[in-house]
């Protein structure tokens, strides 16, 4: 192995190297060179012994020295000892030439070896000079394997049902071999005509109706035949495949549900809901039903489809747990669908079922609404609509009443219609909320009405106390509270928020807060000079719209009196003369002081200057008396004394007065001089001024307040309509008139209301009761009821209130509010596809139940169809253009009913009218395409199906049924299945005999009393296949040719011939050049092989030419051959002799002597043997014979003695 690896590398740096010599001191110019590195040769797999490798260019070594022996031999990659080289020697080229050796057992297998890679040496023999080269030798493909199914035995099974032309199973086989070796054609052992296997997929297509009842099973042998096997004929191969195909009765029929529902009763413990059977036309386990299931409906999985018995069809509904009645209390919509046990399975279509619960016979009516929530004001007088509650549906005997009977009977609901109105006045102080439970006349269902009665102004403030009474401290500081006032107003909100104020005309020394009714003083007050009793109004008033409500109480304040006044001296600063000998306990004098108060007395004290004690003050006189003698004592001694005297009330005092007593000896009457204070007059002002305000009052104020009377009763205005006309398609909340009334009081007592008080049964109407609009209150129909008689009361808000009503006529006018109505849902006819133009093929028919134009019906047809037209005022409905039913097997139009309205929209209701179109066999099938063209091979096998027809007729029933043949079967080598269209090879086709058929195909249908039918063409070309078995071959792989030089452009220089064992265009041969160093000069008759020149020749420049000739045959995959040519150009004497030099310019001595060489004339001849017969002559310029030229060597030489020379 390590030798090996070691000769592998020195051949790949020979071959990178070049070829090259090996031996010491050798020129490598001399070294034999191969022609490439590597080539590229083949040979078929299992060739026999000495069978020589191809190459596509000549493999070896050019001979550059004539004297080189070259031979060849393999020094690697043949370790099977398969290949012999061998060497070849013509004109100046060694030939390599590889072959197989004879004798050996081994032999070529592609499939087990497709290259071999050969490194061949070649050694000259003497000089030892070697090269090596790379064969790739490439081992070609020959038809040795056939092909083989993988598995070997297939089975599948069809429904009797399964559609023609459906593929139904796929064959597989493979071979080894390659290329067109390697390909077979798939076909069935012997004929059948309900399968078809394509020849290349192996797909197995159903061709056929199977039928169950006529055969079960099919064994089908399918063959995969070399394509060889025409070409080769016998020593074709092929294998085999076995197919079974059972049928399989159809599940063609999916199950039908019928169920009838049921009405379990109450005490049934375990009730069925509902019995269901299911059907299914089918046979065996086809028809047998697997499962009936709910499948939608009952998200709680509560019911089950139970069989009656083992195998039945029979199920029944029930319930498997307890079921939720309460969220569905009007039953479950149950989807039922049921599963056969086919293969694969049916499923049947949905079935809808619809369960009760025993305690619902019939599913009860319901509130559209659980809870109705409504306002109410406190204003609403009698009759005043609240809400209308309404159950759906709406039964005919349905009666709407209260649960239980109302205390005070606040309302009352009309049972007809669900209007609940006001019975009474409600008051949301007294209860704000009302709860009122209505039911159906049958009890079943109910629904909770709420009435938030809305507050309003209806209560007026109340005080507290009827009166008040309250005292105040004079010069009590302003702002102090004296009283607090409290009135409450039942209202709420803004209805009932209190403020107060004080009522008095004239102004009063009070104030009270708006707010919280404290009353205080607005200023300081004062009991000498102001009212002692004070009266007050005080009124209380609330917040309310649109109008105020207002209460008086009286307030009553006395004023209490405080000392708060000082004793003031009437005469200050007094001068007394006194005698001494005054008389103890005589009155001096008086003093006195004035308190504006008169709580307390006035009482005197001397603060300071009597500190002998001689002078005594009376307390309360004021009565000044001498106490003591003046005359003894200390007393006698002392003439003036100053006395310090106040007055005192109990809490104030005034300053020390002085009074200064001067004692005299003389005996005078006292005197007594003061300061006059004024205090006295000032005192007699204040009275007289508080005397006047005591005697001033209060006005009467107990008028009459006409405001709080309720005087007047309300009236209706003059412009009150006795009859009113409205249309009925008024819609709900509309106006239809203004009733007007007055009333001449003001305030709440003029405030009015309205309601409709009667006349109203059905609750159609409705009066705003704040602004007297009479609005429309429930749709109305004229229909039903054209005329209402309305008693519309107006109430005024006073106490008492106060009433007047008015009846009012009401006319409900026709509106175009009814569209036509025809008298059925939907319309159907059946006719003839021929149904002549003119004939009437249905009437429609429309009613309208409103009056006059709007009543006056006209028919069109809505859709845009040409086909069909209608009478506009019967409604008959006639054919207007031929039919076709194949165009248009039907048509569904829309007809409408339109009313005449003319002031209104005009309305229109439709309905559809189904036209079916009966068929008639008026068309032949039509082929699709028209015309068909095909290529086939013309090595298909029999019962290749090649294509398909396609024809369609557009009628219905065995009218459309289709059935095929050949009118010409192309000399019967087809045939068309008559029921798919399957067109078959049913004998083998041969390109060389018939290259084109045109066969003629004819498609039938099965209609009555006639069948119509139509032809079509099909062009079958035949498609040559690969016949050409033999490649041309020589006699030899080379080959040598001679030819003169001179010889003119077209002459013959030799004939190749090649053979060809196939026949017809596969044997025939053309020649061609295709390579070689005579490319172009030489050549080639392609039919005959004459190779002719083209150039003229010369020896002398090219002595000899090769050429690579080629012999193809004409097959559809051509094969060749070639040959190596040498060609020798043989040489004639066609130059003259050369000298080396045009002139020679020799020079000799004088007096030499004669032999003298002078020079050495040198000459040739470019052809080939003319060189050695040359001769030389001098022919002038020598007359006197001086030099001397040697014929043969063609040396000049000195002749004569002479001064002259050469």
């Amino acid at each position: 192995m390590q030798n090996q690896a070691t000769s592998l590398l020195l051949v790949q740096l020979l071959l990178l190297c070049g070829c090259c010599a090996q031996i010491r001191g050798l020129d490598t110019t001399s070294v034999p060179h191969f022609t490439h590195p590597s080539y590229n040769a083949t040979i078929f797999e299992n060739s026999a012994a000495k069978t020589y490798l191809e190459s596509p260019v000549k493999m070896g070594i050019f001979i550059t020295d004539p004297s080189w022996e070259i031979r060849y031999k393999i020094v690697s990659g043949d370790n099977e000892n398969l290949f012999k080289a061998e060497e070849y020697q013509l004109g100046d080229f060694s030939f390599l030439r590889i072959r197989t050796k004879g004798g050996s057992s081994a032999i070529l297998n592609r499939e087990v070896r497709d290259h071999y890679v050969l490194v061949v040496k070649a050694v000259e023999r003497t000089s030892n000079a070697e090269a090596r080269t790379r064969v790739r030798v490439q081992v070609l493909d020959t038809n040795d394997l056939r092909p083989l199914f993988s598995p070997t035995s297939y089975s599948v099974s069809l429904p009797e049902n399964t559609a023609v032309r459906a593929s139904i199973a796929k064959v597989t086989a493979t071979d080894a071999d390659i290329g067109t070796n390697g390909e077979y054609y798939y076909s069935f052992r012997e004929w059948t005509d309900m399968f078809a296997v394509h020849p290349t997929s192996g797909v197995v297509t159903l061709t056929g109706k199977l039928d169950y009842s006529e055969t079960k099973q099919y064994d089908l042998e399918i063959l995969a035949v070399d394509r060889g096997m025409k070409l080769y004929g016998s020593s074709g191969f092929s294998s085999m495949a076995k197919l079974t195909v059972r049928v399989e009765q159809a599940n063609e029929h999916a199950p039908v549900i019928t169920a009838v529902t049921l009405a379990p009763s109450d005490t049934d413990k375990d009730p069925t809901y509902a019995v269901v059977t299911v059907e299914d036309d089918d046979q065996g386990a086809n028809g047998e039903i697997a499962s009936l299931s709910v499948v939608a409906g009952d998200p709680l999985q509560q019911f089950r489809a139970m069989r009656t018995s083992p195998g039945s069809k029979e199920y029944k509904i029930k319930a498997v747990k307890e079921v939720d009645w309460d969220s569905q209390p009007y039953g479950y919509n149950l989807t039922l669908q049921a599963k056969d046990k086919g293969s694969p399975p049916q499923f049947s279509s949905a079935k809808v079922i619809h369960i009760t619960s025993p305690q619902f016979k019939v599913g009860p009516p319901k509130f559209e609404q659980s809870v109705y929530r409504v306002n109410v004001s406190e204003f609403a007088p009698l009759h005043t609509p609240v809400v209308m509650v309404t159950a759906v549906p709406k039964y005919p005997q349905l009666k709407y009443t209260f649960r239980q009977k109302l205390d005070k009977n606040l309302f009352v609901i009309n049972p007809d219609t669900g209007l609940i109105t006001t019975a009474g006045p409600i008051h949301a102080d007294y209860l704000p909320r009302h709860e009122l439970d209505v039911i159906t006349s049958d009890k079943k269902v109910a629904t909770k009405v709420i009435v938030d009665v809305i507050d309003v102004n209806n209560n007026a403030p109340e005080f507290e106390q009827s009166s008040y009474k309250a005292s105040v401290d004079e010069n009590t500081p302003a702002g102090t509270s004296v009283v607090t006032v409290k009135a409450t107003d039942l209202d709420s909100g803004e209805n009932g928020y209190v403020t107060y104020s004080i009522a008095n005309v004239n102004p009063q020394p009070f104030v009270i807060d708006y707010f919280s009714g404290v009353i205080s003083t607005s200023e300081q007050l004062d009991y000498e000079l102001m009212p002692r009793i004070y009266n007050l109004r005080v009124r209380a008033s609330d917040w309310g719209e649109p109008f105020r409500r207002e209460v008086e109480t009286q307030v009553l304040i006395t004023l209490s009196n405080l000392n708060d006044n000082k004793p003031l001296f009437e005469n200050v600063d007094c001068e007394v003369t006194i005698p001494r000998d005054h008389g103890t306990g005589e009155q001096i004098t008086t003093v006195s002081a004035i308190d504006a108060d008169e709580l307390q007395l006035v009482r005197y004290v001397i603060k300071g200057g009597n500190d002998l004690n001689l002078f005594e003050l009376n307390p309360n006189s004021g009565v000044l008396s001498l106490k003591q003698p003046l005359s003894e004592g200390e007393a006698e001694k002392v003439s003036f004394h100053s006395l310090r005297i106040t007055a005192s009330d109990g809490e104030h005092e005034t300053p020390p007065m002085v009074l200064n007593i001067t004692v005299i000896t003389a005996r005078k009457p006292v005197q007594v001089k003061c300061v006059d204070t004024g205090v006295a007059t000032m005192l007699a002002e204040k009275l007289l001024q508080g005397s006047k305000i005591h005697s001033q009052g209060e006005p009467d104020e107990n008028f009459l307040d006409i405001h709080a009377v309720n005087r007047f009763a309300p009236q209706f205005a003059d412009t009150f309509p006795s009859v009113v006309e409205v249309k009925e398609d008024l819609p709900v909340g509309a106006r239809v008139v203004h009733l007007s009334a007055s009333d001449a009081d003001s305030g709440f007592n003029g405030k009015l209301v309205y309601v409709i008080s009667g006349g109203d049964t059905e609750s159609r109407f409705v009066v705003d009761m704040d602004d007297g609009w009479l609005k429309v209150f429930a749709p109305l129909d004229r229909e039903k009821a054209d005329h209402y008689t309305l008693n519309v009361t107006v109430y005024d808000l006073g106490l008492p209130q106060k009433s007047s009503s008015r009846l009012l006529d009401v006319k409900v006018t026709d509106a175009n509010d009814n569209s036509p109505q025809f008298l059925q849902d939907s319309y159907s006819v059946e006719i003839s596809e021929n149904t002549a133009v003119g004939t009437e093929i249905i009437q429609v028919e429309a009613k309208d139940k409103d009056l006059g134009d709007n009543s006056l019906i006209r028919y069109s047809i809505m859709a845009d169809t040409d086909q069909f037209a209608i009478d506009e005022e019967t409604g008959v409905v006639v054919v207007k253009k031929p039919l076709d039913r194949e165009v248009q097997p039907g048509f569904v139009l829309r007809i409408a009913a339109r009313d005449q309205a003319t002031v209104e929209p005009q309305l229109v209701s439709t309905v559809s009218l189904k036209i079916t179109l009966d068929d008639v066999n008026d068309n032949p099938p039509k082929f699709i395409p028209p015309n068909y063209r095909v290529k086939v091979r013309e090595d298909l096998p029999v019962g290749t199906v090649i294509m398909w027809l396609e024809a369609h007729d557009p009628d219905v029933g065995p009218s459309s049924q289709v059935r095929y043949s050949l009118v010409d079967s192309g000399d019967g080598k087809f045939e068309v299945d008559k029921l798919s269209g399957a067109v078959r090879i049913v004998q083998n086709l041969d390109y060389e005999k018939k290259q084109l058929y045109n066969l003629v195909a004819k498609a039938k249908d099965k209609g009555k009393p006639i069948s119509l039918s139509s032809t079509c063409h099909i062009e079958v070309e035949v498609v040559d296949v690969n016949e050409n078995l033999y490649r041309p071959w020589f006699p030899s792989f080379v080959d040598k040719g001679f030819i003169k030089e001179d010889v003119p452009i077209g002459t013959s220089v030799m004939k190749v011939t090649a053979q060809d064992k196939d026949s017809g265009r596969d044997g025939e041969i053309r020649y061609s050049i295709r390579d070689g160093s005579g490319l172009g000069i030489f050549g080639i008759d392609e039919e005959t092989g004459v190779i002719r020149t083209l150039e003229l020749l010369d020896h002398e420049t090219v002595s000899h030419y090769w050429l690579t000739v080629y012999a193809s045959d004409r097959g559809v995959v051509p094969l060749s051959a070639f040959v190596e040519i040498y060609i020798a150009v043989q040489d004639v004497n066609d130059n003259a002799p050369q000298t080396s030099e045009p002139v020679y310019y020799p020079s000799v001595m004088e007096s030499s002597p004669k032999d003298v060489s002078i020079i050495q004339i040198e000459a040739f001849d470019p052809d080939t043997k003319s060189s050695d017969k040359l001769t030389y002559k001098i022919t002038s310029g020598n007359p006197q014979g001086f030099f001397s030229i040697n014929p043969k060597t063609g040396e000049c030489s000195l002749g004569l003695t002479s001064r002259l020379g050469c």
